[in-house]
């Protein structure tokens, strides 16, 4: 039985967070743990990612950033349908053309739906927004491109504690708002080195 963590998490928690341990990802994104909110759950933890055109170049263009939250109710929250709630943030800044897309929308929700095909998760209770802010500027800043910032906020319920297929289908989606390429079939990303 693995004991309760910092501050008498449940046991449950504490097997969620260690589900996320395992999990690779491709290299072009870097994650780092950063405190959960306190007032939403009575335990949570949360990740920040950043994805990176070049895999070790700081300096490279930042393709898409995110938040991945993981809220714990042992005794459950209606609203939730269950004990744990994953909530999601996705950022990156597109083409005017893409941007200006009217199904922009409804294929950002395709991204997340199909995000989970293949990991073997189940989002329940699945909901959330697709916000795009078109900047057009004038005056001395007439000559910049025009530029659409993209922002996916997902929720959903992970019906058991086993979360590291739910991170996966979050980093899919990460990457394919960035506009990555999708690993192929059976390819594995390799671990970085350190």
């Amino acid at each position: 039985m693995i004991p309760p963590g910092p501050d008498g998490a449940p046991v449950e928690f504490v097997r969620a967070l260690r589900s996320l341990r395992g999990v690779r990802m491709r290299p072009e994104i870097a994650l780092e743990e950063v405190p959960g909110p306190s007032r939403i759950a009575p335990f949570s933890a949360a990740l920040t990612a950043e994805v990176r055109s070049a895999r070790r170049d700081p300096d490279a263009a930042e393709l898409a950033s995110g938040r991945f939250v993981v809220l714990h109710d042992p005794d459950g929250q209606v609203a939730w349908d269950g004990r744990f709630r994953l909530v999601t943030l996705v950022r990156a800044s597109l083409e005017a053309e893409v941007g200006a897309d009217p199904m922009l929308a409804d294929v950002a929700w395709s991204w997340f739906n199909e995000s989970f095909t293949g990991v073997g998760a189940n989002p329940h209770a699945a909901g959330g927004t697709v916000t795009r802010v078109h900047s057009q500027s004038f005056g001395a800043l007439e000559g910049r491109p025009d530029q659409v910032d993209l922002e996916l906020r997902f929720s959903w319920t992970a019906l058991e504690d086993d979360l590291a297929p739910h991170l996966r289908a979050w980093s899919v989606l990460l990457c394919t708002t960035a506009g990555l390429p999708p690993l192929p079939a059976g390819v594995v990303p390799l671990p970085r080195r350190r």
